[in-house]
C-alpha cells in the first residue's frame, strides 16, 4: 500500500480509505448497506492487512449507526486506524440541529465522540458549504476543537472553488487553523473537479479524497449499453448520486474500462481506481463494498499499474468540455501558464498541437 501526505500537513494516509457508508443500514442509507458489526471487524481486518491506515464515516450515515458500530468494532485497537468523521447535516428536529453554527460543530462532534467511543477525531470534514453562519464562526470551532485536543485535523467537503477559497483565505486572516484536505466526488464519469477544486488542492495544499470513485457503482463494469442494471443496485431504489448528462459518454468510458481490465485480467472497477491514483492531488481515495468480495476486489486496485496508453485512452473518451475561461487561456494565454494550469490543461494543448 502507497501512502501519501495528506495536503500540507505531516499526516501521512494510505492511497486508499475505508469507506463505512455501507453500514448500519437506517434511513435513507439503508440501500446502500446493511453492514453491523461483525461486518465491520472483518473488512476493518481485511483493509489493516492490506495496509490501510485511515477510515472514513458520517453522522449522519444511517443516523450514527455507521459510528456506533464502528466504535465497537475498533473497541481496545483505536491505534491502528485513524477514523475521519464529518458534520453538517440535520441531526434532530431544531433549527440549530444542523448547518456549521459554533453550536451545531460543537454539539455534533460531542455526539460523534460518544458513538465513536473515543475521546478525539483523527480528521473532521465540515460535510458541505452553509450559507447562513459566517465562515469565521465555522472556523473559530474548528479550531477551538483541535485545541482542545478533541479534534487532530480538519477538512471540507463537497465545497465550491470560491467557497474553498474563502475558507483558506479567511483561516490566514484569523490565524486560524487551516484544513489540510477536501472530500470531493470525482470520476472518469464525473471529472469536473478538475476545473477549479483540485488545482486549488494542489496550488493550496489540500489533499484530495475522493467519495464514491466508482460513481455509485456505475463503473463497477455491471452497468453496460443493454441496460441491464444489477438488481441489487442502489440506483434501482431511487438513489440519485452522481447524477448522469450524457448515458450514451458514460456507457463509453465502461467500454474502454472493460477493455483494459480484460487485458490485466482484473474487475472495470479496478481500472477506474488505478486511474484515479494517477490523478494530481489525490492524497486517499475512499473505497467502501456490501461485500467482503467487493472490497477484496478494490483493495487489489492498490497494485494495478496502467500503461501511458491505457491512460492515454481513458482519457480521451472521458474528457470534459473546455469552459471560460479555460478554453481562452489554452488559445491565447498557453505561453504563460505555469505548472498548475498544465496539470489539467495539457491535454487539451496537446490536441491543438497535433
Amino acid at each position: 500500500m502507497e501512502y501519501r501526505q495528506l495536503g500540507h500537513s505531516g499526516l501521512r494516509i494510505s492511497a486508499f480509505t475505508l469507506g463505512t457508508m455501507t453500514y448500519g443500514g437506517q434511513g435513507k442509507f439503508a440501500h446502500v448497506g446493511q453492514g453491523g458489526v461483525d461486518v465491520a471487524k472483518r473488512q476493518i481486518d481485511m483493509c489493516i492487512d492490506a495496509g490501510i491506515n485511515i477510515l472514513d464515516t458520517a453522522d449522519i450515515y444511517s443516523d450514527g449507526a455507521s459510528e456506533e458500530i464502528l466504535g465497537k468494532a475498533l473497541q481496545g485497537r483505536q491505534d491502528q486506524m485513524l477514523v475521519a468523521t464529518k458534520a453538517r447535516f440535520p441531526t434532530g428536529p431544531g433549527q440549530n440541529q444542523g448547518g456549521n453554527s459554533r453550536y451545531h460543530i460543537i454539539e455534533a462532534c460531542e455526539a460523534s465522540l460518544k458513538r465513536l467511543g473515543t475521546d478525539h477525531i483523527d480528521l473532521y470534514h465540515i460535510h458541505e458549504w452553509d450559507g447562513w453562519t459566517p465562515v469565521e464562526e465555522t472556523l473559530e470551532a474548528m479550531d477551538r476543537l483541535i485545541r482542545d485536543g478533541k479534534v487532530r485535523y480538519y477538512g471540507v467537503s463537497n465545497y465550491t472553488g470560491w467557497q474553498l477559497m474563502k475558507t483558506l483565505g479567511s483561516a490566514a486572516e484569523n490565524h486560524y487553523l487551516r484544513p489540510i484536505s477536501q472530500q470531493i466526488h470525482y470520476t472518469l464519469q464525473a471529472r469536473e473537479a478538475e476545473y477549479e477544486l483540485l488545482p486549488i488542492s494542489s496550488d493550496q495544499g489540500v489533499g484530495a479524497m475522493v467519495w464514491s470513485p466508482l460513481a455509485g457503482g456505475l463503473l463497477s463494469g455491471k452497468f453496460r449499453r443493454d441496460n441491464q442494471t444489477p438488481q441489487d443496485s442502489r440506483h434501482l431504489q431511487g438513489w440519485k448520486e452522481p447524477p448522469v448528462s450524457d448515458t450514451e459518454k458514460l456507457y463509453d468510458i465502461v467500454d474502454e474500462l472493460v477493455a483494459i481490465g480484460e487485458t490485466h485480467g482484473v474487475s472495470a472497477a479496478q481500472v477506474s481506481l488505478a486511474w484515479l491514483l494517477t490523478r494530481p492531488a489525490i492524497s486517499s481515495v475512499v473505497i467502501g463494498a456490501r461485500t467482503d468480495e467487493q472490497l477484496k476486489d478494490n483493495l487489489a486496485a492498490a497494485n494495478l499499474t496502467l500503461s501511458n496508453d491505457e491512460l492515454a485512452r481513458l482519457e480521451k473518451v472521458s474528457r470534459p468540455p473546455l469552459l471560460y475561461p479555460y478554453w481562452h487561456q489554452a488559445m491565447t494565454a498557453s505561453d504563460r501558464l505555469g505548472a498548475t494550469d498544465l496539470q489539467f490543461l495539457q491535454p487539451y494543448l496537446d490536441d491543438e498541437q497535433s
